[in-house]
Protein backbone atom coordinates (compact mmCIF):
# COMPACT_ATOMS: atom_id res chain seq x y z
CA UNK A 1 0.00 0.00 0.00
CA UNK A 2 1.69 3.09 -0.79
CA UNK A 3 1.91 5.62 1.70
CA UNK A 4 -0.59 9.19 1.48
CA UNK A 5 1.55 12.19 1.15
CA UNK A 6 0.49 14.53 4.06
CA UNK A 7 0.73 18.13 4.57
CA UNK A 8 1.97 19.38 7.74
CA UNK A 9 -1.21 19.93 10.38
CA UNK A 10 -0.58 23.33 11.17
CA UNK A 11 -0.24 24.62 7.55
CA UNK A 12 -3.25 22.56 6.24
CA UNK A 13 -5.39 24.65 8.44
CA UNK A 14 -3.89 27.74 7.70
CA UNK A 15 -4.83 27.01 3.88
CA UNK A 16 -8.02 24.94 4.06
CA UNK A 17 -10.91 24.74 6.75
CA UNK A 18 -11.72 21.40 7.65
CA UNK A 19 -16.04 20.51 7.62
CA UNK A 20 -16.76 16.82 9.94
CA UNK A 21 -19.92 15.12 9.82
CA UNK A 22 -20.33 11.36 11.60
CA UNK A 23 -22.61 8.97 11.14
CA UNK A 24 -22.49 6.07 14.38
CA UNK A 25 -23.95 2.64 14.20
CA UNK A 26 -24.89 1.73 18.25
CA UNK A 27 -25.79 -1.86 17.77
CA UNK A 28 -28.71 -2.33 20.19
CA UNK A 29 -28.45 -5.24 23.04
CA UNK A 30 -31.95 -6.44 22.94
CA UNK A 31 -32.91 -10.14 23.24
CA UNK A 32 -33.97 -10.41 20.06
CA UNK A 33 -32.92 -9.23 16.36
CA UNK A 34 -34.39 -5.83 15.10
CA UNK A 35 -37.10 -8.34 12.41
CA UNK A 36 -36.62 -11.27 13.24
CA UNK A 37 -36.28 -14.15 17.04
CA UNK A 38 -33.34 -15.27 16.78
CA UNK A 39 -30.91 -14.15 19.75
CA UNK A 40 -29.36 -10.88 19.34
CA UNK A 41 -25.30 -10.94 19.41
CA UNK A 42 -25.10 -7.87 20.49
CA UNK A 43 -26.32 -8.60 24.06
CA UNK A 44 -24.10 -9.61 26.37
CA UNK A 45 -25.15 -13.15 26.89
CA UNK A 46 -24.98 -14.06 23.27
CA UNK A 47 -21.95 -12.18 22.20
CA UNK A 48 -19.27 -15.01 22.02
CA UNK A 49 -21.64 -17.46 20.21
CA UNK A 50 -20.68 -19.75 17.66
CA UNK A 51 -20.60 -18.55 13.92
CA UNK A 52 -24.08 -18.91 12.42
CA UNK A 53 -25.98 -20.12 15.47
CA UNK A 54 -27.76 -17.48 16.01
CA UNK A 55 -30.27 -16.84 12.99
CA UNK A 56 -33.67 -17.46 11.60
CA UNK A 57 -34.96 -17.42 8.14
CA UNK A 58 -36.01 -13.39 8.32
CA UNK A 59 -31.98 -13.65 8.97
CA UNK A 60 -30.72 -15.17 6.14
CA UNK A 61 -33.38 -14.21 3.59
CA UNK A 62 -35.20 -17.22 2.76
CA UNK A 63 -38.08 -16.85 0.34
CA UNK A 64 -41.75 -16.56 2.48
CA UNK A 65 -39.73 -14.94 5.67
CA UNK A 66 -41.53 -11.93 6.95
CA UNK A 67 -40.38 -9.76 9.27
CA UNK A 68 -41.72 -8.16 12.60
CA UNK A 69 -40.50 -5.19 14.42
CA UNK A 70 -39.49 -5.88 17.60
CA UNK A 71 -40.69 -3.27 20.66
CA UNK A 72 -38.14 -3.11 22.26
CA UNK A 73 -35.86 -1.91 19.72
CA UNK A 74 -38.52 0.47 18.99
CA UNK A 75 -38.48 2.01 22.33
CA UNK A 76 -34.88 1.82 22.93
CA UNK A 77 -34.66 3.93 19.35
CA UNK A 78 -36.60 6.80 20.83
CA UNK A 79 -34.89 6.95 23.87
CA UNK A 80 -32.30 7.71 22.29
CA UNK A 81 -33.51 10.29 20.09
CA UNK A 82 -34.25 12.08 22.84
CA UNK A 83 -31.57 11.46 24.64
CA UNK A 84 -30.27 12.94 21.36
CA UNK A 85 -32.74 16.23 21.73
CA UNK A 86 -34.31 15.23 18.49
CA UNK A 87 -38.08 15.56 18.23
CA UNK A 88 -39.63 12.11 17.63
CA UNK A 89 -42.02 11.58 14.50
CA UNK A 90 -45.42 11.17 14.79
CA UNK A 91 -44.99 8.29 12.23
CA UNK A 92 -42.03 6.84 10.88
CA UNK A 93 -41.92 3.96 8.33
CA UNK A 94 -38.97 1.34 6.88
CA UNK A 95 -37.71 1.59 3.54
CA UNK A 96 -35.45 -1.01 1.50
CA UNK A 97 -32.35 0.06 0.41
CA UNK A 98 -30.86 -2.14 -2.55
CA UNK A 99 -26.87 -3.02 -2.29
CA UNK A 100 -25.28 -6.17 -2.91
CA UNK A 101 -24.57 -7.59 0.73
CA UNK A 102 -22.41 -10.66 0.39
CA UNK A 103 -23.75 -10.54 4.23
CA UNK A 104 -27.05 -9.94 3.89
CA UNK A 105 -29.27 -12.99 2.26
CA UNK A 106 -31.90 -11.38 0.79
CA UNK A 107 -29.66 -8.27 -0.92
CA UNK A 108 -30.99 -5.56 0.86
CA UNK A 109 -31.30 -3.42 4.06
CA UNK A 110 -34.26 -2.89 6.51
CA UNK A 111 -33.28 0.84 7.17
CA UNK A 112 -35.45 4.17 7.02
CA UNK A 113 -34.78 7.23 4.65
CA UNK A 114 -37.08 9.80 4.04
CA UNK A 115 -38.95 9.43 7.38
CA UNK A 116 -36.31 8.49 10.50
CA UNK A 117 -37.83 8.05 13.83
CA UNK A 118 -36.06 11.11 15.23
CA UNK A 119 -34.48 13.89 13.51
CA UNK A 120 -33.09 18.04 14.29
CA UNK A 121 -31.32 17.30 17.74
CA UNK A 122 -28.08 18.64 19.33
CA UNK A 123 -25.17 17.04 21.64
CA UNK A 124 -23.29 19.04 24.10
CA UNK A 125 -19.70 18.22 24.28
CA UNK A 126 -16.30 18.92 26.38
CA UNK A 127 -13.34 18.76 25.15
CA UNK A 128 -9.81 18.76 26.96
CA UNK A 129 -9.90 22.01 28.44
CA UNK A 130 -13.56 22.36 29.46
CA UNK A 131 -14.57 24.21 26.27
CA UNK A 132 -17.94 22.74 25.26
CA UNK A 133 -19.20 22.29 21.94
CA UNK A 134 -22.40 21.86 20.63
CA UNK A 135 -22.89 19.31 17.35
CA UNK A 136 -26.06 19.50 15.59
CA UNK A 137 -27.90 16.14 14.90
CA UNK A 138 -29.78 15.77 11.82
CA UNK A 139 -31.28 12.46 12.11
CA UNK A 140 -30.94 8.92 14.19
CA UNK A 141 -33.09 6.31 12.22
CA UNK A 142 -33.66 2.38 12.96
CA UNK A 143 -32.12 0.01 10.83
CA UNK A 144 -30.61 -3.82 11.02
CA UNK A 145 -26.90 -4.85 10.82
CA UNK A 146 -25.57 -7.14 7.86
CA UNK A 147 -23.40 -9.83 8.54
CA UNK A 148 -19.73 -10.51 9.33
CA UNK A 149 -17.34 -11.90 6.35
CA UNK A 150 -13.96 -13.40 7.66
CA UNK A 151 -11.28 -13.41 4.65
CA UNK A 152 -8.84 -15.95 5.01
CA UNK A 153 -5.46 -16.84 3.44
CA UNK A 154 -4.66 -13.11 3.09
CA UNK A 155 -1.83 -11.63 4.67
CA UNK A 156 -4.11 -8.37 5.82
CA UNK A 157 -7.00 -10.08 7.03
CA UNK A 158 -9.06 -7.85 4.13
CA UNK A 159 -10.59 -9.11 1.29
CA UNK A 160 -7.43 -7.93 -0.84
CA UNK A 161 -5.47 -10.77 -1.70
CA UNK A 162 -7.99 -13.50 0.24
CA UNK A 163 -7.96 -16.76 -1.02
CA UNK A 164 -12.17 -17.22 0.30
CA UNK A 165 -14.31 -15.54 2.90
CA UNK A 166 -16.26 -17.46 5.51
CA UNK A 167 -20.02 -15.87 5.98
CA UNK A 168 -21.19 -15.52 9.59
CA UNK A 169 -24.92 -14.60 9.71
CA UNK A 170 -25.17 -14.02 13.58
CA UNK A 171 -25.04 -10.15 13.04
CA UNK A 172 -27.52 -9.95 9.81
CA UNK A 173 -30.10 -8.24 11.93
CA UNK A 174 -28.91 -7.08 14.76
CA UNK A 175 -31.18 -4.06 15.53
CA UNK A 176 -29.04 -0.55 15.53
CA UNK A 177 -29.76 3.05 15.18
CA UNK A 178 -27.77 5.35 12.84
CA UNK A 179 -27.22 8.63 13.92
CA UNK A 180 -25.87 10.92 11.66
CA UNK A 181 -25.14 14.64 11.99
CA UNK A 182 -25.43 18.24 10.11
CA UNK A 183 -22.00 19.60 8.88
CA UNK A 184 -20.04 20.45 11.53
CA UNK A 185 -18.57 23.98 10.90
CA UNK A 186 -15.54 25.77 12.92
CA UNK A 187 -14.05 22.79 14.02
CA UNK A 188 -10.34 24.16 13.11
CA UNK A 189 -7.65 22.84 14.91
CA UNK A 190 -9.24 21.18 17.11
CA UNK A 191 -11.13 18.89 14.44
CA UNK A 192 -9.67 15.61 15.39
CA UNK A 193 -10.17 16.08 19.24
CA UNK A 194 -13.91 16.91 18.73
CA UNK A 195 -13.99 13.70 17.08
CA UNK A 196 -12.85 12.16 19.60
CA UNK A 197 -14.77 13.66 22.28
CA UNK A 198 -18.12 13.00 20.84
CA UNK A 199 -17.73 9.87 19.90
CA UNK A 200 -16.93 9.52 23.84
CA UNK A 201 -20.32 11.25 24.66
CA UNK A 202 -22.25 9.10 22.07
CA UNK A 203 -21.07 6.03 24.24
CA UNK A 204 -20.99 7.81 27.31
CA UNK A 205 -25.27 8.64 26.50
CA UNK A 206 -25.99 4.77 25.30
CA UNK A 207 -24.28 3.30 27.80
CA UNK A 208 -26.24 5.51 30.14
CA UNK A 209 -29.63 4.72 28.61
CA UNK A 210 -28.59 0.78 28.90
CA UNK A 211 -29.39 0.47 25.38
CA UNK A 212 -26.36 -0.97 24.33
CA UNK A 213 -23.16 -2.19 25.49
CA UNK A 214 -21.08 -0.05 23.42
CA UNK A 215 -18.26 -1.89 23.51
CA UNK A 216 -15.97 -0.25 20.62
CA UNK A 217 -13.33 -3.18 19.65
CA UNK A 218 -16.55 -5.75 19.70
CA UNK A 219 -18.39 -3.57 16.75
CA UNK A 220 -20.95 -2.27 19.08
CA UNK A 221 -20.57 1.07 18.39
CA UNK A 222 -19.19 1.87 14.74
CA UNK A 223 -18.28 5.37 13.37
CA UNK A 224 -18.11 6.61 9.70
CA UNK A 225 -16.27 10.22 9.92
CA UNK A 226 -16.68 12.26 6.74
CA UNK A 227 -13.62 14.85 6.25
CA UNK A 228 -13.97 17.88 3.92
CA UNK A 229 -11.62 20.77 2.80
CA UNK A 230 -12.41 23.61 1.37
CA UNK A 231 -9.48 26.91 0.82
CA UNK A 232 -10.07 29.77 3.22
CA UNK A 233 -10.61 33.09 1.37
CA UNK A 234 -10.08 36.62 2.15
CA UNK A 235 -12.49 38.80 4.54
CA UNK A 236 -15.48 39.70 2.10
CA UNK A 237 -15.06 37.05 -0.72
CA UNK A 238 -17.85 34.75 -1.02
CA UNK A 239 -18.07 31.43 1.03
CA UNK A 240 -16.86 28.88 -1.39
CA UNK A 241 -18.70 25.34 -1.06
CA UNK A 242 -18.19 22.31 0.98
CA UNK A 243 -15.35 20.67 -0.77
CA UNK A 244 -15.98 16.69 -1.41
CA UNK A 245 -16.02 14.51 1.12
CA UNK A 246 -14.59 11.04 2.15
CA UNK A 247 -15.88 8.51 4.30
CA UNK A 248 -13.22 6.57 6.74
CA UNK A 249 -15.25 3.38 7.80
CA UNK A 250 -16.07 1.61 10.86
CA UNK A 251 -13.28 3.32 12.93
CA UNK A 252 -13.35 1.10 16.06
CA UNK A 253 -11.49 3.33 18.60
CA UNK A 254 -12.35 6.24 19.96
CA UNK A 255 -8.74 6.95 19.71
CA UNK A 256 -8.58 5.68 16.19
CA UNK A 257 -11.26 8.19 15.07
CA UNK A 258 -9.16 11.19 16.42
CA UNK A 259 -6.22 9.44 14.32
CA UNK A 260 -8.42 8.97 11.24
CA UNK A 261 -9.65 12.70 11.03
CA UNK A 262 -6.29 14.54 11.54
CA UNK A 263 -4.55 12.12 8.98
CA UNK A 264 -7.48 12.85 6.26
CA UNK A 265 -7.23 16.33 7.23
CA UNK A 266 -3.37 16.54 6.07
CA UNK A 267 -3.77 13.59 3.00
CA UNK A 268 -6.47 15.83 1.49
CA UNK A 269 -4.81 19.10 2.22
CA UNK A 270 -1.86 17.74 0.46
CA UNK A 271 -3.74 16.48 -2.51
CA UNK A 272 -5.43 19.69 -3.03
CA UNK A 273 -2.31 22.20 -2.38
CA UNK A 274 -0.64 20.13 -5.61
CA UNK A 275 -3.78 20.71 -7.87
CA UNK A 276 -5.25 17.58 -7.54
CA UNK A 277 -8.95 16.61 -6.56
CA UNK A 278 -10.54 14.75 -3.94
CA UNK A 279 -12.59 11.26 -4.82
CA UNK A 280 -15.56 11.10 -3.06
CA UNK A 281 -15.10 7.34 -1.80
CA UNK A 282 -15.26 5.38 1.35
CA UNK A 283 -11.86 5.23 2.92
CA UNK A 284 -10.31 1.91 5.51
CA UNK A 285 -8.02 2.97 8.34
CA UNK A 286 -5.36 1.05 8.89
CA UNK A 287 -4.15 0.73 12.86
CA UNK A 288 -0.89 -0.11 12.39
CA UNK A 289 0.22 2.40 10.01
CA UNK A 290 -2.04 5.23 11.08
CA UNK A 291 -3.15 5.73 7.63
CA UNK A 292 -6.31 5.61 4.99
CA UNK A 293 -6.56 3.57 2.02
CA UNK A 294 -9.19 3.47 -0.70
CA UNK A 295 -12.32 1.83 -0.42
CA UNK A 296 -15.02 2.47 -2.79
CA UNK A 297 -16.75 5.50 -4.30
CA UNK A 298 -19.11 6.95 -2.20
CA UNK A 299 -22.96 6.61 -3.43
CA UNK A 300 -25.30 8.58 -3.49
CA UNK A 301 -28.85 8.53 -2.30
CA UNK A 302 -30.45 7.39 -5.35
CA UNK A 303 -27.90 4.71 -5.54
CA UNK A 304 -30.37 2.61 -3.32
CA UNK A 305 -33.23 2.68 -5.28
CA UNK A 306 -34.98 3.30 -1.43
CA UNK A 307 -38.64 2.28 -1.53
CA UNK A 308 -41.21 2.08 1.45
CA UNK A 309 -40.97 -1.67 2.97
CA UNK A 310 -44.10 -3.24 2.17
CA UNK A 311 -43.87 -5.84 4.29
CA UNK A 312 -43.89 -3.41 7.29
CA UNK A 313 -46.35 -1.11 8.77
CA UNK A 314 -45.40 2.63 9.60
CA UNK A 315 -44.21 2.96 13.17
CA UNK A 316 -46.58 5.05 15.05
CA UNK A 317 -45.72 6.00 19.02
CA UNK A 318 -48.18 7.08 21.24
CA UNK A 319 -47.71 10.66 23.36
CA UNK A 320 -47.89 8.79 26.21
CA UNK A 321 -44.98 6.25 25.25
CA UNK A 322 -42.82 9.05 24.22
CA UNK A 323 -43.50 11.01 27.54
CA UNK A 324 -42.82 7.49 29.54
CA UNK A 325 -39.28 7.33 27.97
CA UNK A 326 -38.80 11.31 28.19
CA UNK A 327 -39.45 10.97 31.82
CA UNK A 328 -37.18 7.92 32.34
CA UNK A 329 -34.14 9.61 30.42
CA UNK A 330 -30.53 9.96 32.78
CA UNK A 331 -29.06 12.72 33.16
CA UNK A 332 -26.73 14.50 30.45
CA UNK A 333 -23.42 13.19 30.14
CA UNK A 334 -22.26 17.35 30.70
CA UNK A 335 -24.67 17.16 33.92
CA UNK A 336 -23.07 13.78 35.12
CA UNK A 337 -19.68 14.81 34.72
CA UNK A 338 -19.88 18.26 36.77
CA UNK A 339 -21.57 15.96 39.60
CA UNK A 340 -19.04 12.88 39.11
CA UNK A 341 -16.15 15.78 40.09
CA UNK A 342 -17.77 17.38 42.45
CA UNK A 343 -18.79 13.40 44.45
CA UNK A 344 -15.26 12.31 43.95
CA UNK A 345 -13.35 15.73 45.07
CA UNK A 346 -11.42 15.70 42.45
CA UNK A 347 -9.70 19.18 41.42
CA UNK A 348 -10.02 20.09 37.25
CA UNK A 349 -6.43 18.72 36.35
CA UNK A 350 -7.50 15.03 38.13
CA UNK A 351 -10.99 15.12 36.51
CA UNK A 352 -9.75 16.22 33.11
CA UNK A 353 -7.14 13.26 32.90
CA UNK A 354 -10.71 10.97 33.77
CA UNK A 355 -12.70 12.64 31.53
CA UNK A 356 -9.92 13.12 28.41
CA UNK A 357 -9.11 9.35 28.81
CA UNK A 358 -12.77 8.54 28.17
CA UNK A 359 -12.29 6.76 31.49
CA UNK A 360 -15.36 8.29 33.49
CA UNK A 361 -17.69 5.08 33.13
CA UNK A 362 -14.37 2.58 34.46
CA UNK A 363 -13.81 4.98 37.42
CA UNK A 364 -17.19 5.57 38.30
CA UNK A 365 -17.77 1.13 38.09
CA UNK A 366 -14.12 1.30 40.28
CA UNK A 367 -15.59 3.07 42.95
CA UNK A 368 -18.73 1.35 42.98
CA UNK A 369 -17.09 -1.55 43.20
CA UNK A 370 -15.20 -0.58 46.34
CA UNK A 371 -12.31 1.44 45.55
CA UNK A 372 -11.72 4.73 46.46
CA UNK A 373 -12.14 7.88 44.00
CA UNK A 374 -8.19 8.66 44.62
CA UNK A 375 -7.39 4.84 43.70
CA UNK A 376 -9.24 4.20 40.87
CA UNK A 377 -8.31 7.22 39.34
CA UNK A 378 -4.50 6.15 40.06
CA UNK A 379 -5.28 2.78 38.22
CA UNK A 380 -6.94 3.78 35.30
CA UNK A 381 -5.14 6.91 34.61
CA UNK A 382 -2.03 5.24 35.31
CA UNK A 383 -0.96 1.50 35.07
CA UNK A 384 -3.97 0.41 33.09
CA UNK A 385 -3.60 3.53 30.17
CA UNK A 386 0.21 2.89 29.80
CA UNK A 387 -0.67 -0.58 29.19
CA UNK A 388 -3.38 0.02 26.83
CA UNK A 389 -1.29 2.71 24.91
CA UNK A 390 1.67 0.43 24.69
CA UNK A 391 -0.73 -2.67 23.22
CA UNK A 392 -2.81 0.17 21.09
CA UNK A 393 -5.62 -0.43 22.58
CA UNK A 394 -8.74 1.15 25.23
CA UNK A 395 -8.13 0.72 28.55
CA UNK A 396 -11.28 -0.48 28.63
CA UNK A 397 -10.45 -3.28 27.02
CA UNK A 398 -7.43 -4.70 29.01
CA UNK A 399 -9.61 -5.38 32.74
CA UNK A 400 -12.95 -4.79 34.14
CA UNK A 401 -13.45 -2.41 36.92
CA UNK A 402 -14.34 -5.05 39.38
CA UNK A 403 -11.32 -6.96 39.16
CA UNK A 404 -9.28 -3.04 39.47
CA UNK A 405 -11.28 -2.60 42.37
CA UNK A 406 -10.33 -5.83 43.88
CA UNK A 407 -6.33 -5.23 43.40
CA UNK A 408 -7.05 -2.09 44.98
CA UNK A 409 -8.66 -4.46 47.86
CA UNK A 410 -5.45 -6.30 48.47
CA UNK A 411 -3.20 -2.68 48.78
CA UNK A 412 -5.44 -1.46 51.37
CA UNK A 413 -5.52 -5.01 53.27
CA UNK A 414 -1.73 -5.04 53.22
CA UNK A 415 -1.22 -8.20 51.26
CA UNK A 416 0.20 -5.99 48.01
CA UNK A 417 1.92 -2.91 47.83
CA UNK A 418 2.14 -1.03 44.81
CA UNK A 419 4.68 -2.88 43.23
CA UNK A 420 2.97 -6.36 43.44
CA UNK A 421 0.02 -4.57 42.78
CA UNK A 422 1.10 -4.26 38.98
CA UNK A 423 2.38 -7.06 38.61
CA UNK A 424 -0.61 -8.42 39.88
CA UNK A 425 -3.24 -6.64 37.70
CA UNK A 426 -0.07 -7.50 34.40
CA UNK A 427 -1.43 -11.11 35.32
CA UNK A 428 -5.32 -10.00 35.66
CA UNK A 429 -4.55 -8.61 31.98
CA UNK A 430 -2.64 -11.37 30.61
CA UNK A 431 -5.62 -13.80 31.19
CA UNK A 432 -4.19 -15.50 34.76
CA UNK A 433 -6.89 -15.06 36.65
CA UNK A 434 -8.67 -13.08 39.43
CA UNK A 435 -6.74 -10.64 41.35
CA UNK A 436 -6.29 -13.61 44.55
CA UNK A 437 -5.90 -16.17 41.60
CA UNK A 438 -2.98 -14.05 40.44
CA UNK A 439 -1.65 -13.50 43.82
CA UNK A 440 -1.59 -16.84 45.44
CA UNK A 441 0.11 -18.84 41.29
CA UNK A 442 2.90 -16.03 41.38
CA UNK A 443 3.37 -16.05 45.42
CA UNK A 444 3.09 -12.18 45.10
CA UNK A 445 1.88 -11.41 48.42
CA UNK A 446 3.94 -9.08 50.89
CA UNK A 447 5.93 -10.68 53.24
CA UNK A 448 5.05 -9.35 57.17
CA UNK A 449 6.48 -12.53 58.90
CA UNK A 450 8.59 -10.64 61.71
CA UNK A 451 10.85 -14.08 61.70
CA UNK A 452 11.73 -13.66 57.85
CA UNK A 453 12.04 -9.85 57.83
CA UNK A 454 14.33 -10.07 60.82
CA UNK A 455 16.56 -12.28 59.33
CA UNK A 456 16.49 -10.52 55.63
CA UNK A 457 17.52 -7.20 58.02
CA UNK A 458 20.14 -9.00 59.69
CA UNK A 459 21.69 -10.27 56.31
CA UNK A 460 21.50 -6.43 55.08
CA UNK A 461 23.27 -5.02 58.64
CA UNK A 462 26.19 -7.74 57.75
CA UNK A 463 26.88 -5.79 55.02
CA UNK A 464 26.57 -2.12 56.46
CA UNK A 465 27.97 -2.58 60.00
CA UNK A 466 28.10 0.69 60.19
CA UNK A 467 24.08 1.47 59.75
CA UNK A 468 23.49 1.27 63.31
CA UNK A 469 25.14 3.15 64.58
CA UNK A 470 24.33 6.41 62.16
CA UNK A 471 20.72 5.48 63.86
CA UNK A 472 21.27 5.75 66.97
CA UNK A 473 23.16 8.85 66.65
CA UNK A 474 20.00 10.79 65.64
CA UNK A 475 20.50 9.73 61.49
CA UNK A 476 17.29 7.73 61.05
CA UNK A 477 17.65 7.91 57.32
CA UNK A 478 20.14 5.55 57.25
CA UNK A 479 17.84 3.19 57.66
CA UNK A 480 16.79 3.85 53.85
CA UNK A 481 20.07 1.60 52.23
CA UNK A 482 18.74 -0.96 55.30
CA UNK A 483 15.00 -1.31 54.11
CA UNK A 484 16.35 -1.06 49.94
CA UNK A 485 18.68 -4.01 50.74
CA UNK A 486 15.59 -6.22 52.19
CA UNK A 487 13.30 -5.25 49.54
CA UNK A 488 15.98 -6.03 46.73
CA UNK A 489 16.52 -9.38 48.96
CA UNK A 490 13.07 -10.26 48.87
CA UNK A 491 12.14 -9.55 45.82
CA UNK A 492 10.05 -6.08 46.46
CA UNK A 493 7.69 -8.40 48.91
CA UNK A 494 8.68 -7.24 52.13
CA UNK A 495 6.73 -5.15 54.06
CA UNK A 496 8.62 -1.86 54.23
CA UNK A 497 6.57 -0.12 56.53
CA UNK A 498 7.08 -3.05 58.94
CA UNK A 499 10.76 -3.87 58.05
CA UNK A 500 11.53 0.58 59.13
CA UNK A 501 9.36 -0.62 62.70
CA UNK A 502 11.99 -3.71 63.18
CA UNK A 503 15.08 -1.72 62.60
CA UNK A 504 14.45 1.16 64.72
CA UNK A 505 13.20 -0.76 66.97
CA UNK A 506 15.94 -2.72 67.05
CA UNK A 507 18.17 0.41 67.12
CA UNK A 508 16.47 2.18 70.51
CA UNK A 509 17.68 -1.52 72.30
CA UNK A 510 20.94 -0.36 74.26
CA UNK A 511 23.80 -1.82 72.61
CA UNK A 512 25.71 -4.82 74.51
Amino acid sequence: MAKNALMDFDRALELFEPVLGFEVHVELNTETKMFSAAGNPANEKNHAASPNTLVAPVDMGLPGSMPVVNEEAVRSSISLGLALGCSIAPSSRFARKNYFYPDLGKNYQISQYDEPIAFEGQVEIELSDGETVVIPIERAHMEEDAGKLTHMGGATGRIQGAEYSLVDYNRAGVPLVEIVTKPIIGAEHRAPEIAKAYIATIRDIVRGLGISEARMERGNLRCDANVSLRPRVAPGEPTPPLGTRTETKNVNSMRSVERAVRHEIQRQAAILAAGGTITQETRHWHEDTGTTSPGRPKSDADDYRYFPEPDLLPVVPSAELIEELRAALPEPPAARRRRLKAEWGFTDLEFQDVANGGLLGEVEATIAAGATPAAARKWWTGEITRLANAAGREPSELVSPADVAAVQVLVDAGTLNDKLARQVLEGVIAGEGTPQEVVDARGLAVVSDDGALIAAIDEALASQPDVMAKIRDGKVQAAGAVIGAVMKAMKGQADAARVRELILSRAATPAE
